[in-house]
């Protein structure tokens, strides 16, 4: 058996053009939609994300503004910043991007942004509407996720779920959401036991630890479906995912591949979460 694999950059496209129509209606409406993107210092992978989130929002009519700023940027100068943004109407997003230098406080930055503009899904505020299953936005890779598991008609009610990972960006949002579409969820991570076990009992494993290839593909039931939220690069350049792919595909039932999976899901989910803030803006939602 091989598994199907998920195809993240299809359904990416599909999406992004459902957005298009709405940045169009927006528009229309005399509202432009706009993203304000913060980059501190010149960290190389942030550098390649933001300019990929940036081509991607301009391809379908979405406003990218540009704030880069020295590596030396202080906590305060920062602050300042957002709430110079939070405070600009035009404005529909605010994404800072992670990571930030040291001597910024990622977690009172984080905490400044209005959560109206909070399209990462990030702030305390929206991370609790989750909880509540009352979301305002959705954080961009566990919405993508989910994406790619109804379009791939995985049934969720009553599954077994295992999410590797309990980060508030991946992790925690997850598991909500699959929480929310009635899994049987569980959450391993570092002080897991026994997570080859763990593994060997879920009919659906998300895997966003951080760490190349680390779930064996022997450990993945058969039959279960896989989603690989990881990105590690390897020395050659290549981009490999948390799981040990070839074996895995082997025992899955559906896949994603890394890259082409979750990835491009995930900016995807960001510009849709842009254009709910300027549809709410724009009276439209």
């Amino acid at each position: 058996m091989s598994a199907r694999r998920l195809d993240g950059k299809a359904r990416a496209a599909r999406l992004l053009g459902e957005v298009e129509q709405r940045v169009r209606a927006c528009i229309e409406r005399g509202v432009r939609p706009c993203l304000a993107v913060v980059l501190v210092g010149d960290d190389p992978a942030s550098q390649v994300y933001v300019r990929s989130k940036e081509k991607r929002a301009a391809e379908i009519g979405i406003e990218a503004r540009d704030h880069r700023l020295p590596a030396t940027t202080t906590t305060d100068e920062l602050l300042a910043l957002v709430a110079a943004l939070n405070a600009d109407r035009a404005v529909d997003g605010i994404l800072v991007q992670m990571p930030l230098p040291p001597q910024c406080d990622a977690q009172r930055i984080l905490l400044a942004v209005d959560p109206a503009k909070d399209v990462d899904g990030f702030h305390p505020d929206n991370l609790g509407r989750l909880m509540l299953g009352q979301p305002r936005f959705v954080a961009c890779t566990p919405q993508g996720c989910m994406l790619l598991l109804a379009d791939a008609g995985i049934a969720l009610a009553g599954a077994r779920a295992l999410v590797i990972g309990r980060s508030t960006i991946v992790g925690k949002p997850m598991a909500q959401l699959l929480v929310h579409a009635d899994a049987t969820v569980t959450v391993a991570h570092s002080r897991t036991r026994d997570l080859a076990a763990e593994v060997a009992q879920a009919d659906v494993v998300v895997a966003a630890i951080g760490r190349l290839e680390f779930v064996r593909g022997e450990w993945i039931k058969p039959g279960a479906v896989v989603i690989d939220v990881g990105m590690n690069r390897l020395a050659d350049g290549r981009l490999v995912g948390d799981v040990e792919f070839a074996a895995a595909e082997a025992r899955a039932s559906a896949i994603t591949p890394v890259p082409g999976g979750v990835g491009p899901m995930t900016i995807a989910c960001l510009l849709n979460n842009v254009v709910l803030a300027a549809e709410r803006r724009a009276g439209l939602s």
